[in-house]
């Protein structure tokens, strides 16, 4: 039960919930015989993340001046300390959570063991609250909530120097807890009878219906004594979840017409009744709200936008829902949740933005997805909605959510290796979602262009490389790769300014220099090389300057071994060429710099996933560099400052 008094004041935004308080306010000032870990569950929509919420406000030293703490159950407001850290990990992959963490706490590591490492260093024990693990990750059918608990919560929840509070969905907080010792961990499921919190149920549906909390003035709003036994009517009937409360409210507030509270019939005990009973209250067949609901319940990230939301019923349906869309907002509007979203492309900007659905809590899409007949079979239909709504199959012009996230819908339908052929999609797709997508899928499943692009990912996202970046580093990948026609269908797409051409790509191991030259010709101009300095026995090299060291020689332009040039006859540019130029090359130990000599402007900026060991430029433009993967020549385009591998 609650273990709550008359004497206090509930917490003002919880309402409730005071034996949890208590445990949690007992964690945070570390009463002896507190456990360091405690993880926070229950079933979705049971007030995981809004005990969280409100706890973090008594832990908040600012926000704590806005309550009335001295009205409140004292053992349930913890002591004044500073802030915990919180990565928040909604549509965050792990990787992601742990280095906010380790940029929150200013940590020097360069790897992910060396975080961990470093906060068990530490002389002070760190406070750490990780919520809404469920909404973790870009792609949901990635399964990064699993992924965040078992590479993240799980280390930091075995670091001695690490006090963590985690709200985790139930399989997943059960699998924490049993790596942990006796007395370390607690786990709080909101749906236990020791945890839960039916008086704080019926205030939160009195408060509500209350026109003085924003309802409007009903019959049985205005009314005290026939508000509060509704209210009592819906909380019992909730059961355990805050959920069903806020749904029966909403559904009998934005349509009252014909409602009799003193007929408990129409007042739901789950999400699914929650669902059917609206249905039937308005005349209408409940399978008709789910298809509607159906496309946000299988949405990615924030939602879809409203344009979409008919197509997609459509497709879920197998039939024309836009009439019922058209004449049901009063049937979804207990169930959806707006957002404006700012406008990313012109056609949206001429409004100001654009207008994103989603539902209002993740359980509705549970709910929803489990009375599909089959997840992966709906999730084709609107993959296959989305694509032909891609302008010309041009995804440049695609609706920025067709285009980041179709690799979400067609890893659940099982369809993305099919996908993953198109350099546009590879182009333009939020390199995020795209490599969470990909890296989901079976290594043996992929094809080549797709394993091409999982390599690069990293320093897409790394990077945060614009559209322009991300082509040419394509470009360049896909010719090391021995692709070289979609090498060449990159730079054949219109409107891409790319900062270079990859003119060829060797696989040599052990450069330790390269430099630029010339070779004379008897009968013709002379002929441009690259000379690469090798180990001693590298096939097809010269040996130079005992058997320790060998080079190879081969066309600048078009990578032809040269193996019967003498290297002594290359022609080194001079000094003066080399400053006439209009491009220099700087260097460090894992960039390369371009720029014009003239303004002194960047033209390109290199970085690579693997250390830089020589480079050399041409006068006339062409970039030689090697790397441990091996060695290749780049055509720098003299326009627009840009980064790449």
């Amino acid at each position: 039960m609650t273990g709550s008094s008359q004497d206090y004041a509930p917490h003002p935004y919880i309402g409730g919930r005071t034996a949890a308080l208590r445990a949690l306010t007992a964690w945070r000032a570390a009463t002896p015989g507190a456990p360091r870990v405690v993880v926070v569950t229950g079933g979705s929509g049971s007030g995981r993340s809004r005990l969280l919420t409100g706890f973090l406000m008594l832990c908040d030293p600012e926000y704590r001046e806005r309550l009335p703490l001295e009205e409140m159950d004292p053992s349930t407001v913890p002591p004044e300390l500073p802030a915990p850290a919180v990565p928040a990990p909604d549509g965050l992959t792990a990787a992601q959570v742990l280095w906010l963490l380790a940029d929150h706490y200013e940590l020097a590591a360069t790897s992910t063991e060396a975080v961990y490492a470093e906060l068990a260093a530490l002389d002070e024990p760190v406070t750490v609250v990780v919520p809404d693990v469920d909404r973790a990750g870009p792609v949901r059918a990635a399964g990064e909530p699993v992924r965040l608990v078992r590479e993240v919560l799980a280390p930091l929840a075995a670091t001695e120097t690490v006090r963590l509070l985690a709200e985790v969905p139930r399989p997943q907080a059960a699998e924490l807890a049993a790596g942990l010792s006796s007395g370390t961990v607690r786990i709080i499921d909101l749906d236990d009878p020791e945890w839960a919190d039916p008086e704080g149920l019926v205030l939160h549906a009195q408060a509500a219906l209350n026109p003085v909390f924003g309802a409007p003035e009903l019959p049985f709003t205005v009314d005290p004594a026939a508000r509060l036994a509704l209210g009592a009517a819906i909380g019992r009937r909730a059961g355990t979840s805050p959920l069903v409360v806020q749904l029966a409210v909403n559904c009998l507030l934005m349509a009252p017409e014909g409602f009799d509270p003193a007929d408990e019939r129409f007042l739901p005990t789950s999400v699914g009744e929650a669902l059917d009973l609206h249905a039937e209250r308005l005349g209408t067949d409940p399978q008709t709200l789910r298809y509607l609901l159906a496309p946000l319940a299988l949405a990615e990230t924030d939602g879809i936008p409203v344009h979409l939301w008919a197509r997609l019923a459509s497709a879920v349906a197998g039939q024309d829902m836009s009439q019922a869309i058209a004449g049901g907002m009063l049937l979804a509007a207990p169930f959806v949740q707006p957002e404006e979203q700012e406008a990313e492309q012109e056609a949206d900007a001429a409004d100001g933005g654009r207008t994103l659905l989603r539902l209002l809590h993740p359980a509705l899409g549970d709910e929803i997805r489990a009375g599909l007949p089959s997840v992966a079979a709906a999730q084709t239909r609107i993959a296959m909605a989305l694509l032909e709504a891609v302008p010309e199959q041009d995804w440049s012009k695609a609706d920025p959510y067709v285009r980041d996230n179709i690799a979400g819908h067609t890893l659940e339908a099982g369809l993305l290796p099919q996908l993953l052929t198109d350099p546009g999609l590879f182009i333009h797709a939020d390199p995020v979602s795209l490599r969470t997508a990909v890296e989901a899928v079976p290594a043996e499943e992929l094809g080549a262009p797709a394993r091409t692009y999982l390599r690069t990912a990293p320093l897409l996202t790394r990077t945060q490389a614009p559209v322009e970046v991300r082509a040419a580093l394509l470009e360049t990948a896909f010719v090391e790769d021995g692709l070289p026609e979609y090498a060449e269908a990159i730079r054949a797409r219109p409107g891409l300014d790319l900062p270079w051409q990859t003119l060829w790509s060797l696989p040599v191991s052990g450069v330790s220099a390269v430099t630029v030259g010339s070779l004379p010709q008897p009968d013709g101009p002379a002929t441009p090389v690259a000379v690469l300095v090798v180990p001693g026995g590298t096939p097809g090299a010269r040996p130079v300057g005992g058997s320790d060291s060998a080079v190879l020689v081969h066309g600048l332009v078009h990578a032809d071994h040269l193996g019967d040039a003498d290297p002594g006859q290359i022609l080194r540019p001079s000094e003066e060429e080399r400053a006439a130029a209009p491009l220099g090359l700087s260097r460090g130990g894992d960039y390369l710099r371009v720029w014009g000599r003239a303004d002194q402007e960047l033209v390109a900026a290199l970085v690579s996933d693997t250390p830089f060991t020589a480079a050399d430029l041409s006068p006339d433009g062409i970039l030689l560099l090697a790397t441990e993967r091996g060695v290749k020549a780049l055509r720098i385009h003299a326009a627009g400052a840009t980064i790449a591998s």
